[in-house]
């Protein structure tokens, strides 16, 4: 089955809105383990305005499942990795100043960072995944950078799926059948949510993990997080019924 995997970036930024250290970072992932999630995701920015660098370091003493550190290959991003060494980076070509992705990556303008960059990481021993549009172009290129494998940015997906979620999936299903046939494993995100993350998953059951975080602590506040997390495993399950 997919696996979950719980951004937990909005703990942090609700924590750093008062200082201190409520909601504690550490405990909210050992929680959503707990509780069921399958993975865990952060993405420390430059200016630290949610994530810390120290959280990540303090995080990868305690998480059990897989540990994916999103973020732009940049030297201080690289050197975290390096000493953390998580299941996975996934690597992000978000500008200093971005509020949020909202990009994949240009696969053939910045192939030959790409290809230094994932082989560094590889020589860690590091699984690679990196952010890219549903463009088989760009999926073509990603094979060329060594990756192990993508994310497909979902913000389309999730933006059209209301008018017309067969047109709105299309270009991922294509996207998705070239990196198979290229021997990249698909992780997908941004912006899935309860409503549509099942007609995704059942479309391209072959999706190793999503990466879910503002969508998920949003329905945490009305639902409770334990509950929300098994009905976010539950329409996972579900899709590989369907």
């Amino acid at each position: 089955m997919t696996r979950l995997s719980v951004n937990i970036n909005k703990f942090a930024t609700l924590r750093n809105a008062r200082g201190g250290n409520n909601p504690d970072l550490v405990k909210s992932a050992v929680d959503c383990e707990h509780l069921g999630a399958q993975g865990i995701t952060v993405h420390p920015r430059p200016d630290e305005r949610h994530i810390r660098y120290d959280d990540v370091l303090a995080l990868s003493e305690v998480i059990t499942t897989e540990f994916n550190i999103e973020g732009y290959p940049d030297k201080r991003y690289m050197e975290l990795v390096h000493k953390v060494k998580p299941t996975q980076a996934t690597l992000v070509p978000d500008a200093p100043n971005v509020l949020t992705s909202n990009a994949g990556w240009d696969t053939m303008k910045h192939r030959s960072m790409l290809v230094d960059r994932i082989a560094e990481l590889k020589e860690s021993g590091v699984r690679t995944s990196i952010f890219v549009d549903p463009n088989e172009k760009m999926i073509e290129g990603a094979a060329e950078t060594g990756t192990n494998r993508i994310e497909l940015y979902t913000e389309s997906y999730a933006s059209n799926f209301l008018k017309n979620k067969e047109a709105a999936i299309l270009p991922f299903k294509l996207a998705a059948a070239r990196a198979l046939a290229l021997d990249i494993e698909i992780n997908a995100g941004h912006d899935l949510d309860r409503h549509n993350l099942t007609y995704f998953i059942s479309e391209i059951p072959e999706t190793e993990e999503v990466s879910i975080g503002h969508a998920l602590i949003c329905d945490a506040i009305y639902l409770g997080l334990e509950n929300t997390i098994q009905l976010y495993l539950k329409c996972l399950k579900q899709a590989q019924n369907d």
